[in-house]
């Protein structure tokens, strides 16, 4: 669910804020009624930062893309198996 909050609110609001957010809230601040800040909840903000990471190696995303063709070709390899393959 994403709140929206004006600037004014959210800086009388900043310590508490954390408490009123639930873990899949994310906040809008506004600014004179447009948007110029997101605040999101940690664990959003490190997923997407891996996954820009991610996205943004060649060598890693050539993997990713071989890995989908070879899910979509049935090549894929149950859960229960890779476990006993990697002797998990």
């Amino acid at each position: 669910m994403t709140i929206t909050m004006p600037i004014a609110q959210a800086r009388s609001k900043l310590t508490k804020l954390p408490q009123q957010l639930h873990n899949q809230d994310t906040l809008t601040i506004t600014s004179r009624g447009k948007p110029v800040l997101a605040v999101i909840p940690w664990e959003l903000y490190e997923s997407i930062t891996d996954t820009l990471e991610i996205m943004g190696d060649a060598s890693l995303m050539k993997l990713v893309r071989q890995g989908i063709k070879e899910l979509r070709q049935g090549k894929g390899v149950s859960w229960d198996k890779a476990k006993r393959q990697l002797g998990l």
